[in-house]
């Protein structure tokens, strides 16, 4: 399975990182690859809650915007 991860840096340094398409999935790390690596098995762990009932939206488009 194929799913986009937002990045960003907060306030603190840390980098968050989002998976839009699983609802809530968040993780965050010190480097950009520390929180690739916890978003990952953030989404492992939300599948898995989820029971891969689907509840997946794979038509979702990231973009950045500033404003």
């Amino acid at each position: 399975m194929r799913l986009l991860v937002a990045l960003r840096q907060g306030e603190d340094g840390y980098f968050i990182a989002s998976c839009p398409a699983l609802k809530g999935c968040h993780s965050q790390g010190r480097t950009k690859a520390e929180a690739v690596r916890n978003i990952r098995e953030a989404i492992q762990g939300c599948l898995e809650a989820l029971n891969a009932r689907a509840q997946v939206t794979e038509d979702v488009e990231v973009r950045e915007v500033r404003v």
